[in-house]
């Protein structure tokens, strides 16, 4: 048969075998959307940085990047000195070196959370409202003027009976606050902590929706992280992953999960000095979440190294060359947002980001390059690998690892472009309902 020849087509079920299948499938093809919607394809912050409530002021931002800054002038002064100390290699020692400044002046911070809980303690109820309603001033002015994180927002006391009134409480106060200032910001996040049961979640959840409702808000309009720092959170007592259904208690307003790295550890019973974000209790408890929210649309962050870089020169390389290190392994593991504790921690959180995206951009480049075109290669991708390729070029973009420029030059593809490759359902979704 040539092969300019039509074949015959040959069929034997009729139309309402499919018709049938996809009928009896239909709740699952609704479960499937509710649960499992993909990426909200906004920006994800590589970490969130918590300042307590009483600290906080209104250069916090700026304070940081200038201290940050000021480290690098002082224990770092040149790209060659910086990449010794982490390993980077020569080929991109300056660019990073280059980048990590740039960024440190433009953007220093990605992601702040106010901090009502741990950082903050225990204080007398006026305090307490005090510090909120400044926190809610000062974020809703630093929107406003432009001198905010991208991300901005509170962590809370949690829903555990001693302290839920007052948790209650200080998100109403810094919510409340922030409405009489001018609004909700299109970066605003709610962390809840030390969560133990879905319940808790649903509480939370139930708190939100009262105070929409009673300030006329869109229903949903306020998301929140949930915090993992108990082995409840992970495996619950009848062997279930609570994590899991924690997500779903949270009625599509959960919007990350963050590892808290030593409140978990010390409930596992790891010893103090063995308590990090890559020992295998904190591997196992991240993993279960990775697994947990794949799909939702809810993200991951790791936690944090208590380790900071501060007092002599060797002291801080060797501080950095752990926070550089905890950070590579963690993006390697797609936990692609961390913690900083330390103004000091922020040149080593955008090395280690830099150099992961920037050396693997040429040959993420061009494999989604030879996909697009369908080039014969060593590697022959899938649409799922294809998506991870964009993935990888858009969170370089987002973080200022890499240039607008330099990306399309390399793929010849534009952001829009490869937006749609790394969130192609709800790119598709989009396109269809604009």
């Amino acid at each position: 048969m040539g092969m300019g020849q039509q074949e015959k087509v040959a069929t034997s079920l009729a139309g309402a075998v499919s018709e049938g299948i996809s009928a009896s499938l239909a709740p699952v093809d609704a479960e499937l959307a509710r649960h499992y919607p993909g990426d909200p394809g906004t920006r994800q912050p590589v970490h969130t940085v918590y300042v307590p409530g009483d600290v906080f002021t209104a250069d916090t931002v700026r304070s940081w990047g200038d201290q940050a800054l000021a480290a690098l002038d002082e224990h770092a002064p040149d790209a060659a000195t910086f990449a010794e100390v982490l390993g980077i290699g020569a080929d991109l020692a300056g660019p990073v070196y280059e980048r990590v400044r740039a960024k440190l002046q433009r953007e220093p911070v990605e992601d702040l959370r106010v901090d009502f809980e741990d950082g903050f303690g225990v204080r007398s109820d006026e305090e307490e409202d005090q510090a909120a309603a400044r926190a809610a001033r000062l974020v809703s002015q630093a929107f406003s003027n432009g001198t905010n994180a991208p991300y901005m927002g509170i962590r809370m006391k949690c829903m555990e009976a001693n302290v839920r009134d007052r948790g209650i409480r200080t998100a109403d106060v810094f919510l409340s606050g922030l409405l009489e200032h001018g609004g909700l910001p299109d970066g605003l996040v709610l962390t809840l902590p030390k969560v133990t049961y879905a319940e808790q979640v649903s509480a939370f959840a139930a708190l939100l929706e009262a105070f929409e409702t009673t300030r006329g808000l869109r229903p949903g309009r306020i998301g929140f992280e949930i915090q993992i720092e108990t082995s409840q959170s992970i495996l619950a007592s009848d062997g279930t992953a609570t994590v899991a259904r924690m997500i779903e208690a949270a009625k599509g307003r959960a919007t990350g999960l963050h590892y808290g790295t030593f409140d978990y550890s010390a409930c596992v019973g790891v010893s103090a000095a063995y308590q990090a974000s890559d020992h295998p209790a904190a591997d196992h408890a991240k993993a279960v979440m990775q697994v947990a929210a794949a799909g939702t649309g809810v993200r991951v962050s790791d936690g944090s190294t208590n380790v900071l870089p501060v007092g002599t020169t060797e002291k801080v390389h060797e501080a950095w060359r752990l926070h550089y290190g905890l950070t590579r392994r963690a993006l390697a593991r797609a936990y692609y947002q961390g913690w900083d504790m330390h103004p000091g921690h922020l040149p080593t959180r955008y090395a280690a980001v830099f150099t992961f995206y920037r050396e693997g951009l040429e040959a993420a480049a061009a494999r989604l390059k030879a996909y697009v075109a369908r080039i014969e290669g060593d590697v022959m991708d899938e649409p799922a690998t294809a998506k991870a390729l964009a993935g990888y070029l858009v969170r370089g973009l987002d973080c200022g690892a890499v240039g607008a420029e330099e990306v399309t030059a390399l793929t010849g593809l534009t952001r829009a472009e490869l937006d749609a490759f790394a969130i192609p359902r709800r790119s598709a979704t989009l396109t269809a309902t604009a």
